[in-house]
């Protein structure tokens, strides 16, 4: 007897339906076919356990199994359940009318129980798009699913608990989810009022969060750099809606997800070891995986002792902090994943990490300053925006008990000036912030005064500023502008602005 079921096979952050066809005949042999990797190939022995174990019948005879479409590769063990039905509807023992309404998926133990799958947002989405009825994974991955308006999503923990949905017995009902309690109110573990002092750095990190500008930090160990950067995305607007299903959807396919979890609720944080590779940060392996730049994707990526990188890590960051997408290709397929993050980078001002600072002295030797920095390329440099000098807090901010602002009230300015960019840039579908501004719109949008000019024609003589300074104190002045509510960039807002270009200045490491 011949009977299909379906399940998805998952290509970078979407899913591709699979028809899964099995057909039992005469005869005592196992064939399974269309591509399968080596733990779908194990799913036989799965398969057999389980179906035994909970007082089934596994047919002994000629059972051969087409997994469609054949040039798609099919990975992991999450066919284990679509197959194991399959197999059971071919030898009667499952009511197979009602197959075509559902997508299976799900690993199997060998007692019969289900095991947590990656992908399931992206299978969800699928299932829904392709117009199935609803969708048959494990219970721990139901609320994931179950975010998908219109989509009947069953969670189920033995193989029982499928073929009672398929018979049409109501013992197991679609799990729902309160789509407007999935992004309630954000909790975070870290929040700006604990951090004594170092308002100035405060200050410049608000900027950046509301421009959505790439910002370094550099100061001296113990300065506070670290702690400032781990509390970036508490002060970034709340995930929207699509934001939240699309940031959800890289992590599931990474396995991030956390069991029993829906939306991914906050705005990701990820800091790496400086010791990662090229794959690990922006994605890769032979079947490609998404990489630290795109699990930051709608969030921060903290780089921290950034000089301490190898170099051909930070390079292949230059394209995907660009374009916002990283491209990964193989000899078979091309895979796409989204990158569009924050980025807030941390380093000492040299070897010894006392360079400026106010009470110890730099023991480096002449040129050893200099030649830290050049660590990092010019064309890596030239795409952050704000350069942040951090220096250590003294004892009386420490024991002071005064309490600095939460990062709540900084949030709410910051999602203030971000409403003005939505509007500003509402006819411009890929541009949302200011940090993303062309060429032609920071003409349109950053037009100055003759005081303004003035004062940065003088900045860029007497600092030694770089050409490439200057698109960058432009869009960091409007961004300043816009926390202030200021139509056009006045002078304050752009000294403040030449203010954050520490690192393109002549003097600096001379």
């Amino acid at each position: 007897m011949l009977v299909k079921t379906f399940g998805c096979a998952l290509f970078g952050i979407d899913a591709i339906t699979v028809t899964i066809e099995v057909n039992i005949d005469r005869g005592i042999n196992f064939f399974l076919v269309g591509l399968p990797d080596s733990a779908v190939k194990e799913s036989q022995q799965r398969i057999e356990a389980a179906i035994t174990n909970l007082g089934y019948y596994y047919p002994h005879k000629k059972v051969v199994i087409n997994m469609a479409p054949a040039d798609i590769r099919k990975e992991g063990s999450a066919y284990d359940l679509p197959i194991a039905i399959g197999i059971m509807a071919a030898s009667e023992q499952v009511n197979a009318d009602r197959l075509e309404q559902f997508v299976i998926m799900g690993e199997l133990s060998l007692d019969g129980t289900l095991n947590a799958i990656k992908g399931t947002l992206p299978i969800a989405i699928k299932a829904k798009q392709d117009g199935f009825k609803g969708l048959i994974i494990p219970k721990e991955n139901a609320r994931e699913a179950a975010v998908v308006e219109g989509l009947e999503v069953f969670g189920v923990e033995t193989i029982h608990d499928v073929i009672s949905i398929l018979n049409g017995e109501n013992t197991i009902q679609p799990v729902t989810i309160d789509m407007a309690d999935s992004l309630h109110e954000m909790v975070y573990e870290f929040d700006f009022s604990d951090v004594k002092g170092q308002e100035n750095i405060k200050r410049a990190l608000e900027i950046a969060a509301a421009g959505g500008h790439n910002v370094i930090l550099i100061g001296p160990p113990g300065s506070g750099k670290t702690m400032l950067a781990k509390r970036m995305p508490t002060i970034l607007p709340p995930l929207t809606m699509a934001e939240a299903l699309e940031t959800t959807k890289i992590h599931s396919v990474a396995g991030l997800v956390g069991r029993n979890a829906s939306l991914v609720r906050t705005r990701p944080f990820r800091s790496p070891h400086h010791t990662i590779s090229d794959a690990g940060l922006v994605g890769g392996g032979t079947y490609p995986q998404p990489g630290e730049i795109s699990l930051a994707h709608n969030g921060v990526l903290f780089l921290d002792e950034l000089p301490e990188f190898k170099r051909t890590v930070l390079e292949v960051m230059r394209q995907p902090m660009e374009d916002r997408v990283v491209t990964i290709s193989r000899a078979k397929m091309t895979v796409d994943f989204p990158a569009s993050f924050m980025m807030v980078a941390a380093m000492n001002p040299c070897p010894c990490g006392y360079y400026n600072h106010p009470d110890k002295e730099c023991t480096c030797k002449p040129g050893m300053v200099q030649q830290y920095l050049n660590r990092i390329s010019g064309p890596l440099m030239d795409r952050i925006d704000l350069h942040v000098e951090v220096v250590p807090v003294d004892y009386k901010d420490l024991s002071s008990k005064s309490v600095g602002e939460s990062s709540s009230t900084v949030r709410e300015r910051v999602i203030k000036a971000r409403k003005v960019q939505e509007e500003r840039y509402a006819n411009f579908p890929t541009i949302h912030s200011n940090a993303q501004m062309t060429s032609q719109l920071i003409q349109k949008y950053c037009e100055l005064d003759e005081p303004c000019r003035n004062i940065l024609k003088n900045a860029m003589n007497r600092l030694g500023l770089s050409a490439r300074a200057y698109d960058r104190i432009l869009k960091v002045s409007r961004t300043i502008a816009d926390l202030d509510s200021s139509e056009n960039i006045q002078t304050g807002h752009l000294a403040e602005a030449i203010n954050y270009r520490s690192l393109d200045r002549d003097n600096w490491g001379a």
